[in-house]
């Protein structure tokens, strides 16, 4: 065996370097290179000669597939995000920041998996057996199919998943987890990425479902090298803010089904809530009779969701005015500040400009643009707009508005929530005149709309 030698990781991203660097290359950050050992890695065969185990390739049709089913978990928004279920022998990794409910939702997943016949082992390495009982017994009943295992070597937990064969293994969580022929401490890049390689070999090899927590960090990706989100199936991020009592999870990557959906659940005293009605979650709370108020749809994968825009436009006494927008992209408010301006006449570049998604949920789709545009004309002129009135629909530079997808989804929600009236793109009204019971008014341009309601 070769000597091991020393490299570089970057601790943010985990970019390798065979010599200490002050700035990252990969991500651009100061000072995160760490020095860690490398795994000494044996000679390879001589050139020419053939291992007997070697595996021989095979054509498509060779290969045998069994359509299972997915397992579900009890949980219709969790199940909607992994794209109907549990696939046997994946292996999924659940990121968030401390404290936003990840261990709390996986515990309730073994509650549901137990209670359904599975063999479930929940395997923690931040917490006590004690500790874990103690937040257990605040979610209810759990039976003796749930087995609750304290350790954090990868070696003894092989060796315990081989004895005990439970269907699905939960880690909690994988910066605690410690490979034995790793020399680097916890939690390093270099823990990870063995820690995750090794796991990802127990699921595909014994077909058992394993579900990973991993820290993020403050930038909001998960601790450690981003090649451990490209070795397993499904990335899920939990989203929202600690303090408030919503909570959203978000598909980043699925092999078994869609990236765009997402699970909206709401933290009690009793662990996490299905919402099964974000639109309606989103909307209480609405003021009435407010300038600067509208509500827009956005569509998360085939979830139509309807939530409240405010803005507030005021004269600035700045030399440069202040422009803020909170749960959308600021740049994306400025492009429309300035259609607004040139193509609406409306006098924007000497006033400060604030723009809220209400709720704290963030949303980038392009169907936000009328509704954002629409909210900072009322704000400006001081006029508010019918509360039974919501909008979507795409502008681009020239001040027109453009068609989006899934119209009648839309127009449905809206109709379903109370509403009376859709400001629509014109291209989208056939589309959405196969809802009857609601006014569409559909608009061409950014001034026709504005016109339109104000």
């Amino acid at each position: 065996m070769p000597k091991a030698k020393l490299l570089f990781f970057c601790q943010n991203c985990g970019f390798e370097s065979t010599k200490w660097m002050g700035q990252c290359p990969g991500c651009k950050e100061w000072n995160t290179f760490a020095e860690e050992p490398q795994a000494a890695v044996p000679k390879k065969t001589a050139a020419g000669s053939v291992r007997k185990d070697a595996p021989h390739p095979k054509t498509l049709s060779e290969i045998e597939v069994s359509q299972t089913a997915r397992m579900t978990t009890g949980m219709g928004e969790l199940d909607r995000v992994l794209g109907g279920g549990i696939v046997q022998g994946s292996l999924v990794l659940v990121g968030g920041d401390p404290g936003i409910g990840k261990s709390t939702l996986l515990l309730q997943v073994c509650r549901n998996l137990s209670a359904a016949g599975k063999k479930v082992l929940y395997i923690s390495g931040e917490e006590s057996l004690q500790q874990i009982r103690l937040r257990a017994e605040r979610m209810g009943t759990f039976t003796d199919l749930l087995l609750i295992l304290c350790e954090t070597s990868l070696e003894t937990i092989r060796e315990a998943i081989a004895r005990i064969q439970p269907e699905v293994v939960i880690i909690d969580s994988i910066q605690t987890m410690y490979n034995e022929n790793v020399s680097s401490a916890p939690g390093s890049v270099s823990q990870v990425r063995e820690s995750t390689g090794v796991l990802m070999q127990i699921a595909k090899g014994m077909n058992i479902t394993i579900f990973i927590v991993g820290h993020v960090t403050k930038e909001g990706v998960v601790a450690g090298p981003r090649v451990l989100e490209h070795m397993v199936d499904t990335v899920l991020y939990f989203e929202g803010d600690r303090y408030a009592s919503y909570r959203i999870l978000r598909g980043v990557k699925n092999r078994f089904g869609s990236t765009n959906e997402i699970g909206v659940f709401e933290m009690r005293g009793s662990g996490l809530a299905e919402v099964t009605n974000p639109s309606e979650y989103m909307l209480e709370g609405k003021p009435e009779g407010a300038s600067g108020s509208i509500v827009a749809c956005t569509m998360e994968g085939t979830r139509p969701v309807l939530l409240e825009v405010q803005a507030l436009v005021c004269q600035s006494n700045l030399a440069f005015p202040r422009r803020t927008a909170a749960g959308t992209d600021l740049n994306r408010a400025n492009l429309l500040m300035a259609v607004l301006e040139k193509r609406a006449g409306l006098r924007l570049s000497s006033c400060d400009a604030y723009i809220n998604i209400a709720g704290g949920i963030r949303m980038n789709e392009p169907a936000l643009d009328l509704g954002i545009a629409l909210a900072i004309a009322s704000s400006m002129r001081d006029m508010p707009i019918d509360e039974k009135t919501i909008a979507f629909g795409e502008i681009g530079l020239s001040g027109e508005v453009r068609s989006v997808t899934m119209a009648e989804q839309r127009v449905r929600e809206a109709k379903k929530l109370g509403f009376t009236t859709v400001i629509l793109p014109a291209g989208c009204k056939k589309q959405a005149s196969r809802v009857e019971g609601i006014e569409l008014i559909p608009v061409k341009n950014v001034r026709e709309a504005i016109q339109a309601i104000l």
